[in-house]
């Protein structure tokens, strides 16, 4: 009997070549189950059935480590092929290609300077290029009743940023913030410096941010303030289920989703700090609870230091 295979084996060899006899000697349960796991597509899915089949094909761990080193091969060539047409798409792309976006409408309870329930709506633009992303940010909580307006709140917010390594990227930008009840009726913002992407994993991301910035201020009362500040600015983020998600980001201006700043001058320190919890409803819907706190270390005559606004919204990515 282990003539006869050996005299099948060798003939193979002759018909076919070297490699060829070692395919010839797997189980075909076993060689269809591994084609039904390439067929997939997925690296993990196929990974795994050839673990198994190894341990319980022990004399074919050749022949299938040949197998998976094809997949591996083909795969890699795949991906290279995808995202060579991704950059290729990426720079034939002109200012209005490659745009995503999320909207954002609910609802806000605020205590502080004022104690309200009201509306709230924003909305977020991207757009990723090779090197460059361009952000685009508004947001507006409006309340009023008996005819008369209690709050009023907008931000506006353009940020631009450039990759110079795998971990590091140039940023600028450029805000405006209005807020009666707070005691100005605008105030701009404008900074640039450096980021750290310092965790980019697949469910846990991080990156820091700082450099100077220059702030003016037009308050209620008719004066008007500019000064020189700086930016510190931190964003976190945590996939912590499928269908879960924390945000903690400080950034310069508060942005959909979580966000916090810190603004630091000599004479007011300014601090907007959103938590975020986000819940996958369907696709492109979720819903999410937010905390907000707003501080200023000098407020205007009349203003507190502290604004805190509780948001309950629903998104929609497009």
């Amino acid at each position: 009997m282990i003539a006869s295979r050996g005299l099948r084996i060798a003939a193979m060899i002759g018909a076919v070549g070297v490699a060829q006899p070692l395919l010839a000697e797997l189980p075909e349960p076993v060689r269809a189950m591994l084609d039904a796991a390439i067929a997939t597509g997925d690296e993990a899915k196929v990974r795994t059935v050839a673990d198994i089949a190894k341990q319980t094909n022990p004399a074919d761990t050749a022949e299938i480590d040949a197998i998976l080193s094809s997949f591996n091969t083909a795969l890699a060539a795949r991906k290279q092929a995808k995202e060579e047409a991704r950059l290729a798409a990426l720079r034939e792309a002109d200012l209005f290609d490659n745009w995503s976006g999320r909207g954002e409408l609910g609802g806000f309870r605020s205590t502080g300077n004022t104690s309200t329930t009201g509306v709230t709506a924003a909305l977020s633009l991207d757009r990723q290029g090779i090197k460059w992303r361009h952000r685009l940010t508004g947001r507006a909580d409006y309340q009023r009743a008996g005819g008369v307006t209690t709050r009023e709140q907008f931000l506006a917010r353009y940020e631009p940023n450039v990759n110079v390594s795998d971990n590091f990227y140039v940023y600028a930008l450029a805000q405006y913030e209005r807020d009666r009840f707070q005691g100005f009726d605008a105030r701009y913002a404008i900074s640039g410096g450096m980021g750290y992407q310092a965790i980019k994993g697949k469910d846990v991301q991080l990156s820091l941010k700082a450099g100077p910035a220059y702030r003016v201020t037009e308050f209620t009362d008719g004066r008007s303030e500019d000064r020189i500040a700086g930016l510190l600015a931190l964003d976190f983020d945590w996939q912590i289920t499928e269908r879960l998600k924390l945000t903690q980001d400080t950034n310069a201006v508060a942005e959909t989703g979580g966000s916090a700043i810190a603004i630091i001058d000599s004479r007011n320190t300014s601090v907007d700090l959103v938590t975020g919890l986000d819940a996958a409803i369907a696709k492109k819907l979720k819903a999410r609870f937010s905390y907000a706190l707003e501080y200023d270390s000098n407020p205007p005559p009349g203003a507190v230091q502290t604004d805190t606004l509780s948001r309950v919204t629903l998104i929609y990515d497009f």
